[in-house]
């Protein structure tokens, strides 16, 4: 299974960016995440959304400033951003996960896309 991001850009603080990740085929899975790998600093968690019931997570550092969606005719899952900060500049990586053990953490998740890259300029 491969894991499709896109989105990631160039913008100014205070910007907006939308990333989408969809998979190369369907299949079950019970959860979709974000993570952020700032330079030089280990990948951390950003959002999730559960498939079924959309029910959605976020870490402190984006809460308020980031909604994350799923369009399951599509099956691709979002990532608004919005009010973006320098800080928040890195790669940002989409995940699927195939249960609810630990979906706020990097090793709750099978399956990682390649990331995009996000710049947010001061």
């Amino acid at each position: 299974v491969q894991l499709q991001a896109c989105g990631g850009g160039l913008v100014q603080a205070g910007g907006s960016l939308r990333l989408s990740c969809a998979p190369s085929i369907r299949f079950g899975f019970y959860a979709w995440g974000w993570f952020h790998q700032g330079p030089g600093k280990e990948r951390e968690f950003v959002a999730a959304i559960t498939w079924r019931a959309a029910k959605t997570y976020y870490a402190d550092s984006v809460k308020g400033r980031s909604t994350m969606s799923r369009d399951a005719a599509k099956d691709t899952a979002y990532l608004q951003m919005d009010s973006l900060k320098p800080e928040d500049t890195g790669v940002y990586y989409c995940a699927v996960a195939l249960n609810n053990d630990a979906i706020l953490l990097k090793s709750g998740y099978e399956y990682w896309g390649q990331g995009t890259l996000v710049t947010v300029s001061s």
